[in-house]
């Protein structure tokens, strides 16, 4: 019997790790009926290189204006994608969207901190809640037990830098204070979205992609982001309800909170 296809939505679509995981999960051979590449400006030149890799894969690539800073934008995008996916649902909602800003703690502003947690945290709680009814329709739909990224699944990118217990080996390299708050933060949201919709049968699970060299990454990033979107999605496709609230990183190694 062959696999259910599965819709697929993507935050952050059109650079760095967001683009790299479009290109991936297009080409994988997991049976896909529709990916939506979210980004802010999806006509601007900053989503030159989506838009042309969406035009190679019109029946499947659905570029969509999303501004996860902005809730009416969130909520215009999740009508959308109601229409289109109908009672078959999301099954995978994946949150990578985010902003860093390296500053230590004597130079965070007020306003620094306010932008990181609106981009990193507030804009993935409010995906959250305006895309839960389409999860619950995917994980209805799926009509067998268990929880997987093929039936209903939100994965939110989070770091290394989020873990308390790892601080004093990273800290004096990039200190990022208002980015590893709200990516600990994001952790945290997740681990109360696993509480409180456990018998919905939605998986969450936080992934580190490692240091990449990407725009936000930087040059000096130990891998690229070819080999930490591959690891990523292996990991994706491997995760079951075991894995539930798990942390971990590209590799599938658990990170320590």
């Amino acid at each position: 019997m062959a696999a259910p296809s599965v819709s697929v939505l993507i935050t952050g679509a059109n650079r760095g790790l967001g683009l790299e995981m479009v290109k991936q999960i297009v080409e994988a051979p997991r049976p896909l009926r529709t990916l939506f590449a979210c980004c802010r400006d999806p006509d601007g030149p900053r989503a030159e290189a989506l838009q042309t890799l969406a035009k190679k894969h019109p029946d499947i690539i659905s570029v969509v204006r999303l501004d996860v800073d902005d809730l009416c934008s969130i909520k215009q995008c999740a009508q959308h994608v109601g229409s289109l996916v109908g009672t078959g649902g999301l099954n995978l909602l994946i949150n990578n969207a985010g902003v860093l800003i390296r500053n230590t703690l004597q130079e965070t502003s007020p306003e620094e901190m306010q932008k990181t947690f609106n981009t990193n945290v507030i804009g993935p709680m409010s995906i959250l809640q305006e895309f839960l009814p389409h999860l619950r329709s995917a994980a209805k739909a799926c009509g067998t037990p268990g929880m997987s990224t093929s039936k209903a699944a939100v994965v939110n990118i989070s770091s290394t830098l989020a873990s308390m217990q790892r601080i004093q080996q990273t800290y004096e390299f990039t200190p990022a204070v208002s980015y590893r708050i709200s990516k600990a933060a994001l952790n945290m949201l997740t681990m109360c979205a696993v509480e409180e919709l456990r018998k919905d049968e939605i998986l969450f699970s936080l992934l580190h992609p490692g240091w990449v060299r990407t725009e936000m990454g930087g040059e000096d990033g130990d891998i690229e982001a070819q080999e930490s979107v591959l690891g990523m999605c292996d990991v994706m496709a491997s995760l079951t309800e075991k894995q539930n609230g798990a942390f971990l990183d590209y590799k599938g190694n658990p990170i320590p909170w």
